[in-house]
């Protein structure tokens, strides 16, 4: 809903540069209408998870500022009563300032500040100032990119990781089901040396398992926060210990183990854990894509393509062309991949945009971040419950091409050498017949040596296949 849609009336408001009108119902006051005002962009409002985040920040410098004696007790308990309301996911409206705003985010850190006062002080009945309580202690400069790692540190722990996790067990199952399947191997999409299907498996496993591992060795860094840096990261009009006990707050708050940065000015001018991060996502972007298409390559046909499997049908494929069934999942997933590697590529100029002390873009990583996480979890669950998990296996289809595949003549390199191994698979290949065949006229081996160097699935287990 459009916050100049929340009522019919409107009330007026003043900040220090006038008064001005704001919709009757609102929470918010003149600081956020100005920016509503102000950047009519997109759309598109900061996700939900970074408004959450951002309440999770002021809930935890409140009660900071209260152990630091700053605050009353009263102030403190009313501030963090309105931050609990928003964490819990009502009153989202009210935080509906265009991404696309200043580059600092302080339209949204205002906004927040607006609502819960408003909210403090209507559920508390104490009276609460948005920036004298809500912001005391604090910048937007340091609030923004502490909300942006508090809410990807919490999105990557409660969501990315365990959908990664399960997408290697879905893999792991599936590779014990299929462990005795050998089929054609393809390079440059040509015929190659078999393979098992559970080794084409196992490699895609490890390369989420490897992006796990990434992604949790970027984990140590994006826990780590900016907040006490102020306004340009010396901590000016804030307690020496206050970044500390935000940062103690916020992990008994999340059970998330966040600490002080060890150097406040990188947190306020630059973007580079949030562009690590990205960059750790920007390759399970690519891991994601090459398993998707794997799946449609090996799901093509059913009858003019590979057919070496069968995706679950899912919806129909075509308004035009009956009984046709497409891969939607791996197609999702690829473009969830595309998007993601965008993102990064926008995030990647916004962490290069800082200026002196600040960066100037910092609402614009939240969100791409933010969105390259959740879709990254969306569709790795996906892959693993609508693709992964139910496909069926043509044997008949694999076992065909198996059959004659002339490549296996790689096998009797060491015997017959390079030219001679030539020579067979180019007649196998001109001729249509078995290189089974075509080796037992063109070398002096016999048929039961010849099988034994040419039995696919001895060829998967690697080495050399002479008896």
């Amino acid at each position: 809903m459009s916050a100049n849609n929340l009522s019919s009336g409107t009330r007026t408001v003043t900040d220090s540069m006038g008064s001005l009108e704001v919709p009757e119902n609102a929470l918010y006051g003149a600081q956020t209408q100005r920016a509503i005002n102000n950047f009519p962009i997109s759309g598109m409002p900061m996700p939900k998870t970074f408004i959450q985040a951002l309440c999770y920040v002021k809930f935890a410098c409140s009660d900071s500022n209260r152990e630091l004696g700053l605050i009353s007790e009263a102030k403190a308990e009313a501030i963090q009563t309105a931050a609990k309301e928003v964490i819990q996911g009502n009153h989202l409206e009210q935080f509906p300032i265009d991404v696309f705003q200043t580059g600092s985010g302080t339209s949204t850190n205002m906004n927040a500040n607006e609502v819960l006062a408003t909210l403090a002080t209507n559920l508390t009945g104490i009276d609460i100032h948005p920036n004298d309580d809500l912001n005391m202690s604090q910048s937007s400069n340091d609030v923004i990119p502490t909300a942006t790692h508090v809410a990807a540190s919490i999105a990557l722990e409660e969501t990315l990781l365990p959908a990664l996790q399960h997408l290697t067990d879905t893999i792991e199952k599936r590779e014990q089901e299929l462990a005795d399947i050998v089929k054609t191997g393809r390079t440059h999409l040509m015929d190659a040396m078999p393979v098992k299907i559970s080794q084409e498996l196992a490699a895609w496993r490890a390369q989420i398992n490897d992006n796990i591992e990434r992604l949790k060795d970027t984990q140590k860094r994006i826990q780590k926060l900016p907040q006490g840096g102020t306004a340009v990261g010396t901590g000016v009009n804030a307690d020496p210990e206050f970044g500390r006990l935000v940062a103690a707050n916020l992990a008994t708050i999340t059970a998330i183990e966040f600490e002080p940065m060890d150097n406040l000015f990188i947190g306020l001018s630059s973007q580079d854990t949030a562009l690590e991060l990205s960059g750790q996502i920007n390759v399970l972007a690519a891991s994601l894509m090459k398993i998707a298409n794997d799946l449609r390559w090996m799901n093509s046909g059913p009858l003019a393509g590979l057919g070496e499997i069968q995706l679950p049908a899912l919806q129909p494929g075509s308004s035009i062309m009956p009984g046709k069934v497409n891969p939607v999942i791996p197609e999702s997933v690829a473009m969830v991949a595309a998007q993601i590697m965008g993102n990064h590529t926008a995030i990647t100029v916004g962490a290069q945009s800082g200026n002196f002390q600040l960066n100037v873009m910092l609402p614009m990583v939240a969100y791409n971040l933010l969105q390259s996480i959740e879709i990254a979890t969306s569709a790795s669950i996906q892959l693993a419950d609508l693709a992964i998990k139910g496909f069926t296996v043509n044997t008949q289809n694999i076992q065909k091409a198996l059959d004659v595949n002339p490549i296996l003549v790689t096998a009797l390199n060491t015997v017959v050498g390079y030219e001679k191994g030539a020579a067979i698979a180019k007649e196998a290949y001109k001729s249509g017949r078995p290189v089974l065949e075509v080796a037992m006229e063109m070398t002096d081996m016999d048929e039961v040596t010849l099988k034994q160097y040419l039995n696919p699935a001895l060829l998967t287990e690697g080495g050399n296949p002479s008896i």
